[in-house]
């Protein structure tokens, strides 16, 4: 029985088993609205390794258009914006901490689908991602460009197959990971890098000499991760409505433009 529930997770979730989640946690944080509101602290985890979503400034300190979410959510729910717990987590950690119960909600880069909604729930989107592109040569000023160029790409990303559908003549260069990136066109093997658009506004934060091309070359929905069950449901609701109020306020704008992020919030 083990073994059945062992694969169906790495199904569900599209990674393996090993360091995502026990079966039986060892902390029982998460709460409905009102034991979080009785206890007066919210606990988000979040991501501090990834500007400028949520990462961690020269003293350490945690920060990022995410992060801002976060205290937001906490000032909406409790009154009091630093009445969070912000629990840094690995990617392969996001979605164990809320279904074991060690966290409220998730706001880590989380995108809906259908086989994560079997286990999760999940808010309406706060900010629209999607695959872009980021070059440094100066000759490449627009996508068609790009045609029959070499372009970096993490192994298995789902930007693959978005860049097979947009530039079909592109030659795709796998790597490992967003250093081996870099390094494949510090050494002229690849002319761009192909990536979720929110990690690219980071890197170019961070390497001021590369540029994102336009258009996107797909789009995703970010979302809170939230347990799932009834019990859940009314702190689910909350959620929306404060995210609608953000958005129709132009709070989520404001935010997403001063960490540089692309103006292309949607609901």
């Amino acid at each position: 029985m083990l073994k059945r529930l062992s694969v169906l997770t790495s199904l569900l979730f599209g990674i393996t088993t090993t360091g995502f989640l026990a079966l039986t946690p060892s902390r029982i944080d998460a709460a409905d609205l009102r034991a979080i509101k009785e206890r007066g602290r919210l606990i988000v985890a979040v991501k501090d390794n990834l500007r400028p979503l949520g990462f961690r400034d020269a003293n350490g300190q945690l920060q990022g258009f995410e992060i801002d979410l976060a205290r937001r959510l906490a000032q909406e729910l409790i009154g009091r914006e630093d009445a969070v717990e912000l629990r840094p987590v690995l990617n392969q950690e996001r979605f164990g901490a809320v279904v074991n119960g060690e966290v409220d909600l998730a706001i880590a880069k989380i995108t809906l689908t259908p086989s994560r909604l079997r286990i999760l729930n999940f808010s309406q989107s706060y900010y629209r991602d999607g695959a872009g592109i980021a070059t440094r040569d100066p000759s490449i000023k627009t996508l068609e460009n790009l045609a029959g160029k070499p372009i970096a790409v993490l192994n298995h990303s789902s930007t693959v197959e978005a860049v097979r559908r947009k530039l079909p003549s592109a030659v795709l260069i796998s790597v490992p990971s967003y250093e081996a990136a870099k390094a494949a066109m510090d050494n002229g093997q690849a002319i761009a890098v192909a990536a979720d658009v929110s990690i690219l506004t980071g890197w170019v934060q961070e390497f001021p000499q590369y540029r994102l091309l336009t258009p996107l070359l797909s789009s995703q929905e970010l979302t809170v991760a939230l347990p799932k069950g009834q019990q859940y449901e009314e702190l689910r609701q909350e959620v929306d409505q404060i995210l609608h109020r953000l958005y129709v306020s132009g709070w989520l704008e404001q935010r997403a433009n001063y960490w540089g992020l692309p103006r292309n919030l949607s609901f």
